[in-house]
Order: structure tokens, then sequence, then C-alpha cells
């Protein structure tokens, strides 16, 4: 597989202390780290493995040293690692031998050290935790005598810790290429298929992480080295070190990437929904759209472009194993790397880009029946503890993104038997709480048939930063995006007689005005509502999902208000540029990210809404899908050199230059940008 981005480095540090790249195994796992391979965050390292798939992460092999050595002179170390310690000394500064980084299936490096090619190989292996790194040294004269040091750098630590002084009880045993690194409760096996392994315990101290310095976070660590692989010879020399929670034994590069699901899966085409916006989707990509054959098949064929092969990539890194409730292996979304964990609102809406789009039908069944299964007076889960995996029921918007979801599966993969005996129950559940009354004071107000919420203690949209007792979005009572998806569920649902009670209430409670489109929140019910009319992107719901409560004057109002007021080239920020509060900036410790969270930084997921809405308002033109194709082109772009190298950030800061903040790679981000571009055609 031929690699999807190429970065030439030509032995510079920057831009490229500040690129990451990003290696997932479908289980939670991941290799982390910057194109130059200096560690900037605690979270990244070689392999950071998932003990209770797909969580219990830990941070087992940091790095690696490699020391070149020619012609005998032991004198002169020529060393291919790039390391930040304490007072901001970077040693050594193997970026200056570094000329080239490939990001595909795996991340691939070459160096040209005084004039021999190093080339060096990183592979996640699919499904377990081990990680194997593969070098190959040429050089010009076969005669010449070379000999290369590995040295292992050992975390064993939970990851969102850090490793902290040198008296910690590792212990070390070794034989030929093998040795074991125990901590009393874990061991992190290292074998490599040629050279010896040479015993030298050591600690290396003062290892600085500037990422987590800017994020106000503890910065400083200490790591293991148990002692180092030697090799020796001359002309090409070639070793591969695979290191494992388990013994890895002898193993084949390539046999392992063969057993990687993107060698067997045939990428090649583009699902698209039943009904008018499949045969929209067709129309784009030259197929006939005749309406009676696209309700037999719903796939859209033939080559993909390297747009979408490069996010189908990207989509896949988020879906990963997870036990069901009975036991058997499942499937979930993981939030964002590399923190975050399965959360329902997220899981939810990245869904149809993630597995509709991408025709993992079988995938998405598995996680919304999951998802079904946990259906609790009304409501799913919002997330799943990283330790206990227990559920925690605590948000307003993801069982209702749920219906959404459903639909759209429906829709798409055409299975009404697991949408009629599993799926629609869970949804009527959901539909039933909200009536009634549920958790955190979730309930549908009699009088208009809104959905109100939460208190003065609570955060139960997506807009939730908050700390101690400091909300920093303040947005209890009737949301606006909470009753838009309220309106499209019941449509949904064909609850019709409360479907209409709701759209004329809506209308009522929400909006303003053409110049100012929809309140953010409303209280009160009748003639006595009050608004919140600060200008926020959470109105642009109200005009994208399927069934929009509004006129289609109305619909319009609301794109061009957020789209002069909240649109950048990375998604939409969070708040208008004119509100006091707003806050452009998304930097320093907790409180004060906290405090931008939801009141300026950019959103990329955000795009979605706001590009569906404005076509839809526009019928799908040709001229307003020439514009949405730019409005999209900064963000699949951005893959290509910024950030996370193939990913899509959670942030962005709301001032320009727009630096990318928050999880370098975040499903929802790129679920959304996929489905638009598989709808562009792009």
């Amino acid at each position: 597989m031929e690699p999807l981005y190429t970065i030439q480095t030509h032995g510079q540090l920057q831009p490229h202390l500040s690129q990451e790249f990003l290696l997932t195994n479908g289980m939670g796992a991941f290799s982390f780290s910057t194109v130059v391979g200096c560690n900037t965050r605690r979270y990244h390292g070689l392999l950071c493995a998932a003990t209770h798939p797909p969580l219990g992460r830990m941070m087992a092999l940091s790095r690696l040293g490699e020391i070149l050595y020619f012609d005998g002179r032991m004198d002169r170390l020529l060393e291919l690692s790039v390391n930040q310690f304490e007072g901001g000394n970077i040693h050594p500064r193997g970026d200056r031998y570094l000329q080239m980084f490939e990001l595909g299936r795996t991340a691939k490096w070459t160096y040209d050290v005084e004039g021999v090619e190093v080339t060096k190989e990183l592979q996640l292996v699919w499904g377990q935790n081990v990680v194997g790194v593969r070098y190959t040294i040429k050089p010009q004269q076969r005669s010449r005598v070379m000999r290369f040091e590995l040295l292992p750098f050992v975390a064993m630590r939970d990851f969102h810790s850090l490793r902290h002084g040198t008296d910690f009880p590792f212990r070390t045993v070794s034989s030929g290429g093998h040795a074991k690194v125990e901590d009393g409760r874990n061991a992190l096996h290292l074998r490599a298929n040629w050279g010896e392994f040479h015993d030298k315990p050591d600690w290396w101290r003062g290892h600085k992480y500037a990422v987590e310095t800017e994020r106000g976070q503890d910065d400083t660590e200490e790591l293991f080295n148990p002692g180092r692989f030697v090799l020796e010879g001359t002309g090409e020399m070639a070793v591969t070190v695979w290191a494992g929670l388990t013994d890895p034994g002898p193993r084949d590069w390539e046999d392992e990437l063969q057993n990687h699901p993107d060698s067997t899966r045939a990428a090649n085409r583009i699902v698209a929904p039943r009904g008018p916006r499949g045969a929209r989707l067709r129309a784009a990509k030259g197929v006939q759209p005749d309406m009676a054959k696209a309700e037999k098949s719903p796939a859209v064929t033939g080559e993909l472009s390297t747009t979408m092969k490069r996010l189908f990539r990207a989509a896949a890194d988020f879906i990963v194993l997870r036990n069901r409730p009975d036991g058997k292996a499942g499937t979930t979304i993981l939030a964002g790397y590399p923190w975050f964990s399965d959360w329902g609102r997220d899981s939810m809406i990245s869904l149809p880009g993630l597995l509709l789009d991408t025709g993992r039908f079988s995938e998405a069944c598995q996680v919304l029946t999951v998802f079904a299964e946990y259906v609790s007076e009304g409501m799913i889960p919002n997330r799943f503890d990283d330790y206990t995996n227990e559920p925690s029921y605590n948000t307003v918007d993801a069982s209702l993104w749920f219906v959404h979801a459903c639909h759209e599966y429906l829709d798409y993969s055409g299975d009404a038997k697991t949408f009629e005996n599993v799926l629609l129950p869970a949804c009527r559940e959901i539909l039933r709480g909200y009536r009634q009354g549920t958790r955190y004071h979730i309930k549908m107000d009699e009088a208009d048939g809104l959905i109100t919420q939460g208190d003065a203690t609570t955060q139960l949209t997506w807009m939730d930063a908050k700390m101690g007792d400091t909300v920093f979005t303040p947005r209890q009572g009737k949301a606006v995006e909470i009753n838009a998806l309220w309106y499209n569920a019941l449509r949904l649902m064909k609850d019709d007689a409360l479907a209409d009670q709701v759209q004329r209430s809506f209308q009522k409670a929400f909006y303003l005005s053409p110049f100012r489109g929809l309140a953010d929140v409303v209280n009160g019910s009748g003639e006595s509502y009050t608004r919140d009319s600060t200008i926020r992107p959470n109105q642009i719901f109200a005009a994208s999902l399927p069934h929009s409560a509004l006129t289609r004057e109305q619909q319009s109002a609301v794109v061009e208000v957020v789209r002069r007021e909240l649109l950048t080239p990375f998604g939409l920020r969070t708040l208008a540029r004119s509100a006091p509060q707003y806050k452009g900036r998304y930097t320093g410790a907790q409180w004060f990210r906290d405090e931008a969270y939801h009141n300026g930084t950019v959103w990329p997921w955000l795009i979605g809404g706001f590009i569906e809405a404005y076509l839809k308002v526009n019928d799908h033109s040709e001229a307003s899908e020439q514009q949405a194709r730019k409005w999209l082109r900064p963000l699949i772009d951005h893959m290509n050199d910024r950030g996370c190298i193939g990913q899509l950030p959670e942030n962005f800061d709301g001032d320009e230059p727009h630096r990318p903040v928050g999880t370098p790679a975040q499903a929802w981000s790129v679920a959304e940008v996929l489905r638009l571009a598989a709808m562009l055609g792009m």
C-alpha cells in the first residue's frame, strides 16, 4: 500500500516538531508521537496498550534510543532520536539526519546519516498489544563496519499519569535477543530478530513534555532503560524489534501487515442513503439516479478519490473492539485520541460518517445495539468509565441523536429486522422517558411540548464545560438544538400530532428575527418566554436535520446568521466574536481552556450541520455545492501537514491563525467531513 502522506523534512526540526502521527490497532491501543520522533505529550509513545479493550490504556514503551557507530569510532555517536529535557535542551538532534516521513498503514522515516541511508518503519499489530519497529541500514560502501544500538525506554504507567522517581523496582530478565521488563503487575517483552540484548539498567531523568507545559499539566518524567540491543556487521543491515505485553515471539513483518483490515477491505465504494438524498449523491458520482434502482442498491461504486481514501483511513482509527453486555465481541466508536473513551453523544453523531457512508453496516449495527441495550429511564449513556466500564447517564442530547442515528442506519442499510426488533423499541423508550420525565429534570413541558432540562448545577448539552461549581456555558431550560432534535425525533417516529404542537411552539419560542436567527435557550412557556439571544452555532441544527420545525424563510435566516457570525475555514465558532464572553484562544491551564471551550473555540464537527443546512436551503444547486466544496477544502487540506497528520482535531482557536487544539484526532470531526465529502463527490 502506497503511503497516503509524505512530508519532506530536509533535516529541519520545525515545523515538524509540532506535526504528529497516529497509528491504531482496532482495540484502543495506539502509537503516537511527533514526525521527528520527539515525545512532547504524556500520551506520546510507541506502545500505549489497551489492557481492557478499548480502555485500561497503559503507556508501556515510550521510545527507542537509536545510536550508530561507523568504522569502530566509538567516540562518535550518530543518534537518530530527538528528545527534550528540562531547561529546553533538545538532545540528541536526530532531526538533522531526517529527510522524509511517510504515513499509511505504517509510519516510515528516511534518514541520511553521513551518506548512509537508514529507514525506520513502525507498525502497530492489529488486535494485539504489540508494536514492531524495523530498521534497514544501507551504506554506500559494503565493506563499511557498523554498530547499531537500540535502547528501549520503558514507562509502564497509566497513560494519564507520569513516571516520577528512579527507585521503582523494575526487574529485567534477558536472554539472547529477548528481554522482559517487569514491574510486579505487568511485563513488557522486547524481542529482536538479530543481535544481542545487553543488560545495563539505567534511569534517564527530566524528559520534558512541552505540550503538557502549555496545558498547565505535570510535564516532566523519568524513564527506565533496561539495557540495549547491539548489532554489528558490514554491508546492509536489517533488524526488527517487537514489543508487547506478552512475548511477541518470532513474527513476519509483511504477514502482520496483511492481517490489518486495510489490506483485505476493498475500499472502493461510498454508500449513499436510499431515497432522494441517495439519488443526489449518485448523480454527483455519475451514477444514474434511478429511484427504483436506488431502493435496491445503496452503494455508489468506483475507485475512491485520494481525499476519500484518506478520510476512510482516518475514520478506521476510531472503530474499535468493545465486548457487549452478553460477553460477545462488539464494536464501539472512540470519541478521540489519545484520551477519550466511547461517548454516547459522539458515537451517535459520528456513526453516519464513520460507519454508514463507508458501508460498515455490521459495525454500525453492533454500536447501536450496545447502546440500545444500555437504555435506562429513556436515556443512553453519555460515556463509559475508563476504569470500571460503568455507564454514566448525564446528557440530554445523546439519546435524541441515537434516534436520529437509528433511522439513518435503516435508511442506509435497509436492515428492517434489527431496526424493528432492537432499535425501534429503544427509540420508543427514549420518547416515553422524555415525555414523562427522567434524570436531571429532563421532561417535556405539557404546555408547549418542548423539552426542558437541567438546573444551575448541571451541564447536560454538548456545551458541558464545568470546573468545580463554575458552569462556563449555562444552558439549563429549553435549549435550541435539544428541541430541534426532539422535533426531528417525533417526525421520525411518526408522532405527528405532538410534532405539530412542538413545531408551533418552537417557532414562537425560539425565532427572533431574520438578523438574529434563533435564541440559544428559552425558559418559560406560552406568552412568558425569556430568551438567551446569544449567537451560538446550536441553532444550525434547527435547519440541518431531516425534519425542521422552521419555515423555509426561517431556515435561510438561520443559515445566514451562522455564516456571517460564526463560520471560519475550519468549522464554526461556539460564540460570536462580538459577545463580551468571547475567548479567542484555547490555551493555558484547565480553567482557562474550559472557559474558552464553548465560548469562541472553533469545532470542526459543526461544519456538517452548517453545510447540510446551506445545501438544503439552496436546493442542492450546483452553485451551492461548489461553494460547499470550497468551505470544506481547508479541513481536508489540514490533514496533509498540520497537527496530527491524516487526522482532524477536536478544536481550533477562534482567533486567526486558527491553531489546532484539544484532542489531536477527533471522531466527529472526521465523521462530518467524510459525510460531507461523500455527499459532495469529493
